[in-house]
């Protein structure tokens, strides 16, 4: 592709070749002739080249060398490509420079090649062409070095059957291939080519265009027979052609359609026939002077009789027929004047925008190409739409350019097709439904299964049952496919399909049910979502105060309570002076009728039903316009009832005169306010408490970052305050005592202590020096230090901790969501519950007067009968809606969830969701990998024997010897024995090593010298003649030594083999012939991995060891922590199968690895718990990552995974026990004991409901991780190592654990493939995953390499 370079003032643009040119040598060549010239774009833009063949007719005058000069002389011609039969030649040019027709004008004689049309790189081709149905099929081909493998591929495919032509490209790495889709399909093509051992990929996926009836576009594209005859006789008709479409039934595959195409062809009046078989329709292009529609017809059907059934459709009977040109060489442009085309409009994915001039930049360059009508990019839905004329371009070119300007650009649909037709044909077409509409069909099989999602910002939910109004209202509108809402969180995950919906109309629809909503995340679309950098926070109650202050959620509470409290404590005081001192005021008259004390409470009720309760009238309102109920429709009926009721007594009183004073229930109002708005204000609090944990991380990111600039050996040159989003990865960032660190990174100058507890619960400092990571966040002690940033932005690990804990707040523990549902059903059943109770106890009350006498508080003879019964009746149905509460149920999870995540977060676990949380307390077996999650994972020297005196080699000249020699090695065990001889030495640097040899699989062989000076540094004295002493030096294992004549005696073969049992590597040393060490290498067991299975296991789980190191390894690693059932030379594609192995036992599996190779088993178990790794993959499959490398966080998140579900089923209680026992007790099902409720005791019943359970999730806070101190203490003198006896250990994936079912082999098919495909998947998925199928990450211990148990170093 060759760039393009915009000079924006005279517009010079320069089409040049990137490899010989840089806008830069450009500039200066202007600037030398004299002229000032400025890049105004520094980016220049790829120009997609054309392609097109030519024939060359066998009697031409010109040679194709001489044809080919001529070609590349002309200014737009980038390549010319000869077939090996050299009658093809493939022309490469650039279509803004020149076209195919003025190519042909260069060269007499020679021809556009008639086997396939001109193809453009872009145009979607079909897979059935006009005459010889060829198509034409780039593929891009890696692997080719040399023009032996293009001839090896042009060769192999060449003699394929059905490929015309092919030509392959060593320089742009592509094969354009010319073939025949009836006889090769385009998959074998790019089969073959891998068979030859090659990677092929499709430029662009060949598919046959799905042409809709109005889809004209191969009819514009017609092409000439090729001969000249044709050509005359064609343009003497030229004006005649007309099209007509037929309707066939009875095709059944693509042989139907080649056979009609090919039939009616050959007819000398027709120019061109496009079949499809999806439509089952024919569009023929003919000439009627020539034949009639009804021979066309019979034609058709002869081609197979009774089969084919052919009919105009009626909507094309009075399509007069389109006139089109069927002159092929034609330039585009005259056919569009002709009749203006179809355009189609194609919607891509953009992801990587981040501002409008992002936005602005794409429109911009796209607009410019070559057939596009018109683009709209919108950022908050990352794609854009693009209007194009399908004669000059196609989607995946348009896709391309975009990616080309360094966007990540994907076609989310086929684009659908909008006609324009001529202006005659729209006067024919009486019957034809407007053009520019395509029918519902069409655009449904263009549909795209691509699904996107967004976050939502909802405000104004008050319990779980707006959570199910919202879900079950937009699961039901078109393009949805899921929707989370998470009370807590204020936030609705939304899945949807972008081609029918987008965020903005999401937002509106919730919005229409009465809540508040906005598009999260850089939504521009006149949201007025502002972003402030707020300088100054310094913890996370600023953090708290701010986002309180601006949601004011709390203060609509607050203010609600205040105003019912104001007016509620003169009720509350009058009903007291009532019960105290009698009934003188009582009965003190205004009017006849109105008694002082009902007036004073009518007068109080008032601004406490309008203010106090505003804001539940609105919520209430909001909800039962959309036909649902909530939590506000309770209380709202329960207070308007007993206002109206109490207001319309007083009025009928009143108009009686009557001479006793009704009994009104204007204090229940006021009491009812004062309590819900308590309640929901404690809750309010709260709830900003449980996401507190939240909030402390959120502060913990630095805003601003020291940036230096380093000259050489590392001096300071400059430095610069900046805001931390502006530093770029490779910044050298320099960070004070007493600062956080900005960013992820590794120290490269400095010593410091730095406290990380905030991030990984470790409350040591931890000390860091040149070559350490440090994360961004925590807090530097003492040093000043120098860091290169890793990782910067959204990638930091503090950024990923903050990621996972605002995703795991908004996820649904599956308990909730049949809370969620409960609560659905709940107010309207609670609202029957209360008109059943008040027509039961009006009923009693008639039939058996005397129970109401007896528990109606405050019964005077001086009412009447009906009126006790009535009030009686209305206090008990007043008191069932009060007392019912919805909003417990649904924060009995949330709450808990938010506080448990929160907490693990702080302690170092990072629980992504409900789900996991809720999973692991079921679990039942713990399977942990080998290699670097119970053990460190890096061999380590346990110990050193030495076979010779001290006095004939010190013991410290053989460990430097050693040393030296070793420290050229790259094997892991090499590394391990240079790290041991340096620490033993205290010496960073060692000797001189030569002659270095390494035999694989036996052992190294080297000279080394200078090591006087180390020895010397060390004894003070110093042999004269030792100075330049050369020692040769063999290192490896027993063959290694017997190669080179040294015998290894039985006691040192014994000590050997015992070091091999214990899953050891023995590795010997020879120096000048003398064998003079014994060198024992192990991988370590990391020190509280013992006390994490005993805990695990007393903890009721069973513990299991999977590896895929050999037995002996596994055996002994097993015995020294404890584990009895151990999986050896399990490969990690097979580890999956033993995770689904163990789950088809029935039981739930926690898996515990360390990173990539055990991705696919993490994401397979039911709990994966990824440990103290920063590998991406392991965290995109795992549901738990523990971000310290310490095992004891295995027992934290279990038991932290236990103590939330437990305080979720008290939640649970709470909730329901105040619903259960409250409802009967309001509803006066325990009357006969005496237990009768006032509405004003439900409504405190019921705020106190949500509030304990939001202050019993709050009790979490209080969790402690269990200290490795207590339970060593509590474990000592049981721990034991195992003997090996107790230990089973199975190999590979055939043999099935003791007392397991046997898998039928069917099963184990389905194991194996399920488990390779999941290991290909987490391949995919990893950015920097090492190749699967090796064994362990560091699997050195391999043991079976000779005959004896031998291992390769």
């Amino acid at each position: 592709a060759s760039p393009k370079c915009t000079e924006r003032k005279i517009n010079a643009v320069i089409i040049y070749d990137s490899k010989l040119q840089t806008p830069g040598t450009l500039q200066e060549a202007i600037h030398d002739m004299g002229f000032d010239a400025i890049l105004a774009d520094s980016n220049p833009q790829p120009v997609l080249p054309d392609t097109v063949f030519l024939t060359i007719p066998t009697q031409s005058t010109l040679t194709s060398k001489q044809i080919r000069s001529t070609l590349l002389k002309n200014k737009g011609i980038l390549d010319v490509k000869m077939s090996s039969d050299q009658k093809t030649a493939v022309v490469t040019f650039i279509s803004s420079i020149i076209n195919g027709k003025q190519i042909i004008q260069i060269v007499p004689g020679v021809d556009l090649s008639t086997s396939a049309p001109e193809v453009a790189p872009g145009t979607c081709e079909d897979a059935s062409w006009s005459q010889a149905s060829s198509v034409v099929l780039r593929l891009k081909i890696e692997g080719m070095t040399c023009h032996s493998c293009t001839s090896t591929i042009e060769g192999k495919i060449g003699k394929l059957q059905g490929i015309q032509q092919i030509k392959v490209s060593l320089d742009n790495q592509e094969a354009v291939v010319m073939y025949q889709p009836h006889l090769i399909t385009a998959e074998e093509i790019k089969h073959q080519i891998e068979a030859a051992g090659f990677i092929a990929s499709f430029k662009k996926q060949p598919r046959p265009l799905k042409l809709s009836a109005v889809d004209l576009e191969r009819l514009k594209n017609a092409q000439a027979k090729g001969s000249e005859t044709i050509l005359k006789e064609n343009s003497k008709n030229a004006n005649d052609t007309k099209t007509i479409v037929f309707r066939i039934d009875g095709m059944h595959c693509n042989s139907c359609v080649l056979n009609i195409q090919s039939t009616i062809s050959t007819l000398p009046s027709v120019t061109n026939i496009v079949v499809s078989l999806e439509k089952k329709s024919a569009i023929i292009n003919y000439n009627p002077n020539l034949i009639s529609i009804d021979v066309l017809r019979k034609a058709i059907e002869a081609v197979s009789p009774e089969t084919f059934k052919v009919s105009l459709p009626d909507e094309y009977e009075n399509v007069a027929l389109f006139t089109t040109l069927a002159s092929p060489l034609k330039s585009p442009v005259a056919l569009r004047d002709a009749s203006q085309p179809l355009t189609q409009v194609v919607v891509i994915n953009i992801e990587g925008m981040t501002c409008n001039s992002c936005v602005q930049s794409i429109e911009g360059v796209i607009s410019q190409k070559a057939g596009v009508k018109s683009i709209h990019v919108s950022l908050p839905n990352h794609n854009g739409t693009i209007e194009y004329d399908p004669l000059q371009t196609c989607p995946e070119d348009l896709r391309s350019s975009i990616e080309d300007m360094g966007f990540d650009a994907s076609l989310s649909e086929l684009p659908v097709v909008i006609t324009r037709p001529s202006p005659e044909v729209q006067l024919e077409s009486h019957k034809t439904e407007p053009p520019s509409k395509v029918s519902p069909l069409h655009v449904a099989k263009h549909e795209t299964k691509t699904i996107s999602k967004c976050y939502v910002q909802v405000t104004g939910m008050t319990c779980a049952s707006c959570v199910a109004n919202i879900e079950r209202n937009l699961r039901r509108e078109d393009g949805i496919h899921s929707i989370l809402v998470a009370l807590m969180a204020g936030k609705a995950e939304v899945r949807y399909n972008p081609a029918i919906t987008h965020p903005s109309a999401i937002a509106e629809l919730i919005r229409e049910l009465g809540f508040g909503a906005t598009v999260m995340e850089n939504c521009d679309e006149g949201d007025g979502i502002l972003e402030l950098v707020v300088r100054g926070m310094t913890c996370a109650s600023c953090v708290h105060k701010i986002e309180s202050t601006l949601m004011k959620t709390n203060g609509v509470w607050r203010r609600s309570f205040l105003v019912s409290l104001v007016f509620c404590i003169p009720v509350m005081g009058l009903m007291i002076y009532m019960m105290i001192m009698d009934s003188q005021l009582a009965d003190a008259h205004l009017l006849p009728g109105l008694s002082v004390m009902n007036f004073l409470s009518f007068l109080l009720c008032v601004p406490v039903q309008m203010f106090g309760g505003w804001h539940f009238y609105i919520q209430a309102y909001k909800a039962l316009k959309h036909k649902t109920a909530n939590m506000d429709v309770l209380i709202v009926l329960a207070t308007s009832i007993a206002f109206v009721y109490s207001f319309v007594i007083l009025l009928v009183a009143m108009a009686e005169k009557a001479k006793s004073n009704p009994v009104t229930f204007f204090d229940t109002p006021p009491m009812l306010f004062v309590f819900i708005s308590l309640g929901r204000w404690l809750e309010h609090v709260a709830k900003g408490k449980t996401s507190e944990a939240l909030a402390r991380l959120i502060s913990l990111q630095a805003t601003e970052a020291t940036i230096v600039t380093l000259g050489p050996d590392n001096i300071l040159l400059s430095e610069e305050q900046v805001d931390v989003e502006l530093v770029q990865r490779g910044d050298i960032v320099k960070v004070i005592p007493g600062g956080k660190f900005p960013v992820d990174g590794r120290v490269i100058e400095g010593h410091s202590m730095v406290d990380e507890s905030l991030i990984t619960g470790e409350a040591m400092p931890v000390t860091k020096k040149p070559g350490n990571t440090v994360i961004a966040g925590s807090i530097n002690q003492n040093g000043s230090l120098l860091i290169s940033a890793t990782h910067v932005g959204a990638d930091t690990t503090l950024s990923q901790i903050v990621k996972l804990v605002e995703e795991a707040q908004t996820s649904k523990a599956p308990i909730q969501q049949f809370a969620d549902k409960l609560s659905g059903y709940f107010v309207p059943f609670i609202v029957a519950v209360s008109v059943v109770t008040l027509f039961a106890w009006i009923i009693i009350g008639f039939v058996d007067f005397e129970i109401v006498e007896k528990y109606f508080l405050g019964y005077n003879k001086s009412i009447s009968a009906a009126e006790v019964i009535i009030r009686f009746a209305f206090q008990a149905s007043i008191t069932v809606l009060c007392i019912a509460c919805p909003c417990s149920l649904g924060l009995a999870t949330p709450t808990a969830v938010m506080v448990g995540t929160g907490v693990g977060a702080q302690n170092g676990i990072l629980i992504k969701g409900g789900e996991p949380l809720e999973m692991a307390h079921k679990v039942k077996v713990v399977v942990f990998d080998k290699t670097g999650t119970i053990t460190h994972g890096t061999p380590e020297v346990m110990q050193v024997r030495f076979l010779v005196e001290s006095n004939r080699i010190p013991h410290n000249k053989m460990l430097a010897i050693v040393g030296t020699a070793e420290s050229n090695s790259e094997h892991p065990l090499g590394v391990a024995i240079t790290k041991y001889c340096k620490k033993e030495l205290d010496s960073e640097t060692l000797g001189t090593c030569t002659d270095f040899q390494v035999v694989p699989g036996c052992g190294i062989s080297c000279k080394v010298t200078n090591i006087e000076a180390l020895l010397y540094r060390k004894n003070k004295m110093i042999e004269e003649n030792n100075i330049k002493n050369k020692y040769s030096v063999l290192i490896g294992n027993r063959e290694w030594m017997n190669r080179n004549g040294l015998l290894v005696k039985s006691e040192v073969d014994k000590a050997m083999t015992e070091h091999e049992r214990r899953g050891r590597t023995a590795v010997l040393a020879a120096i000048d012939g003398v064998l003079c060490g014994l060198i024992a290498i192990a991988d370590t067991v990391k020190p509280e991995a013992e006390l994490a299975v005993y805990t695990l296991k007393s903890m009721g789980l069973e513990v299991v060891l999977m590896t895929g190191d050999n037995s002996k390894t596994a055996r002994s690693i097993a015995s020294q922590v404890g584990i009895t059932k151990v999986f050896a030379e399990v490969l990690p594609s097979h580890k999956v199968a033993k995770v689904k192995q163990l789950q088809d036992e029935g039981k739930r599996v926690a898996m515990v690895g360390d990173g990539i190779n055990d991705s696919p088993a993490l994401a397979m178990a039911n709990v994966g718990i990824a440990i103290g790794t920063g590998t991406d993959v392991a965290i995109e499959a795992a549901d738990v990552v523990l971000i310290k490398d310490d095992l004891m966080d295995v027992v934290a998140s279990i038991d932290l995974s236990r103590k939330t579900v437990k305080r979720i089923r008290i939640n649970f209680v709470f909730a329901l026990i105040y619903n259960l026992i409250g409802v009967p007790i309001a509803a006066g099902v325990f009357l006969p004991i005496g237990l009768v409720l006032q509405p004003w005791m439900g409504s405190a019943a019921m705020a106190a409901s949500s509030v304990s359970v939001v202050l019993s999730s709050l009790l979490l806070k209080m969790y402690q991780k269990p200290s490795s101190e207590k339970l060593e203490f509590r474990a000592r003198g049981q721990i034991r190592h195992k003997s090996p006896s107790e230990i089973s250990v199975h190999i590979g994936i055939d043999e099935t654990g003791t007392g397991s079912p046997k898998l039928s082999l069917m099963d184990q098919i389905i194991n194996y493939s399920r488990a390779s495909i999941n290991s290909l998947f987490s391949d995919k998925r990893s950015v920097n995953s090492i190749v699967l199928n090796e064994p362990d990450k560091h699997s050195l211990l391999v043991g079976d390499f000779g005959e004896d148990d031998d291992t390769a170093l």
